[in-house]
């Protein structure tokens, strides 16, 4: 197993934690990585860009002008693709740009990117982070305190109550700063339903140079993903 170093919000370490190498210490597989992080940006994509044929735009019908004995280039349409206000030939047509992902690669993909921050030494484990109102101010100095102000951070918190929901909007403001909450759909907890909101996926974990997991976070991945 291996121990990585849990602090509290106020930067102090207060002992180590035995996380798991299925999970969090395996040799990263960059190919499934990278089909991981191309299937997430394909589902982004709207689909929606359309434009006309020759046979769509309106207008059109009448020949311009005589086939033959006129001196000029024969036309039988002022909608052709070559000409002003014509039709676009082999444009974009609405289509739908989502992929698919077996769900072991899926798996295997977000224990690389694990793994990959962990190696880096850019993986920080706190006990918890809770806020009992938004406050940029103190999300700011809780950032100062685990020595991270001033980079791109990745926070993950294991699911949704108000106190997590605080730290989310806490962060809103911060340019460099993104919160998520890993929960799962359908949940049930005793105060509420608890609703997927976000997700732990590979993308944002490799676009943060830096990933900052409460230690419930870290029970739930290792949950799903052992």
């Amino acid at each position: 197993m291996a121990v990585i170093d849990l602090y509290n919000v106020k930067g102090q370490k207060i002992g180590t934690r035995e996380i798991s190498d299925e999970v969090f210490n395996i040799d990263p597989n960059y190919d499934v990585m990278w089909r991981y992080v191309d299937y997430q940006l394909s589902l982004r994509r709207a689909g929606t860009a359309s434009t006309k044929t020759r046979g769509e735009v309106s207008g059109g019908g009448r020949k311009p002008w005589p086939q033959k004995h006129t001196g000029r280039a024969r036309h039988g349409s002022i909608r052709s693709p070559i000409w002003r206000h014509g039709g676009v030939a082999h444009g974009p047509k609405p289509r739908d740009w989502s992929k698919k992902l077996p769900k072991k690669m899926k798996k295997l993909a977000l224990r690389s990117a694990l793994s990959q921050r962990f190696r880096e030494g850019n993986l920080i484990v706190v006990d918890d982070i809770k806020l009992e109102k938004p406050s940029t101010k103190e999300m700011i100095g809780i950032l100062k305190n685990l020595g991270l102000d001033g980079q791109k951070v990745l926070i993950v918190l294991p699911w949704k109550n108000p106190e997590y929901e605080n730290v989310k909007l806490s962060a809103r403001n911060l340019e460099t700063v993104k919160v998520i909450i890993a929960d799962n759909p359908g949940a049930r907890r005793e105060d509420e339903r608890a609703i997927r909101i976000d997700g732990l996926n590979v993308y944002d974990i490799m676009n943060h140079d830096k990933l900052v997991l409460a230690w419930d976070t870290v029970v739930k991945i290792e949950e799903v993903l052992k």
